[in-house]
């Protein structure tokens, strides 16, 4: 009981010493999601990222670069990653662009491919295409990690 009592002690003196250092929430800058909102919070982007996924497994001509592939961990990531780039509370904790592409030698074309199965799923959920377009500007940094690895 008295280890119970010390450990209750010592987690109560941490709370309240992080909160005498802490930035006051009302000092932080407001983070916008209008584009995760836009794409429909996190059961909006699941949606589309699977949507995506199956537009990728129905295209011959990109299927094959996934044959080897943890799917699972594929819709995980990408699901982490577009929450972030589109503003929601996620945090990405996958690998990065370049090391996930290294030595698949990727080209535009099956940039492109992708893009067009990505479009396409948000079509399907009727996405708005300001939101569409606003989610791919913030994707297309990536392009040059991801062909030619």
């Amino acid at each position: 009981m008295q280890n119970l009592l010390r450990s209750m002690a010592v987690v109560t003196l941490s709370l309240a010493m992080s909160a005498c250092t802490s930035t006051p929430s009302s000092a932080l800058p407001a983070k916008d999601d209008s584009l995760y909102q836009a794409l429909g919070g996190q059961p909006g982007i699941t949606r589309i990222v699977e949507g995506m996924l199956i537009n990728i497994a129905d295209n011959p001509r990109i299927v094959g670069h996934f044959a080897e592939t943890d799917i699972d961990r594929l819709n995980e990531k990408l699901i982490e990653q577009f929450c972030v780039e589109s503003g929601g509370p996620c945090e990405y904790t996958g690998d990065s662009m370049r090391d996930s592409h290294t030595g698949l030698n990727l080209t535009e074309a099956d940039f492109n491919a992708l893009v067009e199965a990505l479009i396409d799923a948000m079509r399907e959920q009727h996405v708005p295409v300001t939101a569409q377009n606003r989610l791919l500007a913030r994707l297309a940094p990536m392009r040059s990690d991801i062909i030619y690895r």
